[in-house]
């Protein structure tokens, strides 16, 4: 019995979050080291539909605020901006990773530890909102981590109409 409850499981959670036509998937949040007050939290979103959507919110209950972020190149140094919108075109994709577009977590209420999972909402102009549980991974992970079906942590939620610096 156990056995099968484990397999359902499994397939349970082996699609994306949905969100009209966008896919959330290998979503992961980097650990925070005890005397950080952010951490940053990354994602890839997939546009299966015929209409541009935007990222234009995230929000969570570990820091005081989250927002969208991207790096710009100022000189020879990396600076993170916040920004009002992440495209994700028709057809396209929108990556959010280390060293580009991310989602940056403020005033983090307690250190963001390895093991743990933060529950995040999404919210996209057209597509409504998707909620993530997002596995928070070593400090310095490049991605989520190996051996892990990154599309696990999700479920759909209700749809509606060393050089960087801020």
């Amino acid at each position: 019995m156990k056995k099968l409850l484990l397999a359902a499981a499994a397939i349970a959670f082996a699609f994306p979050a949905l969100a009209a036509d966008l896919e959330v998937s290998g979503a992961f949040i980097r650990a925070s080291p005890k005397v950080a007050n952010s951490g940053a939290g990354f994602v890839t979103i997939k546009n299966t539909g015929k209409q541009d959507d935007k990222l234009v919110a995230a929000s969570a209950n570990v820091s005081k605020s989250v927002e969208l972020h991207t790096h710009i190149k100022d000189g020879e140094i990396m600076r993170m901006r916040k920004v009002e919108s992440i495209a994700v075109p028709a057809g396209g994709t929108a990556e959010l990773k280390p060293g580009g577009d991310h989602i940056m977590f403020i005033d983090l209420n307690a250190p963001l530890k390895e093991g743990d999972k933060v529950d995040v909402t999404l919210s996209f102009e057209k597509g409504g909102q998707v909620k993530v549980s997002v596995p928070v991974v070593g400090i310095g992970a490049m991605a989520a981590p190996m051996g892990m079906d990154p599309n696990q942590h999700m479920q759909h939620m209700q749809q509606m109409p060393n050089n960087m610096k801020h």
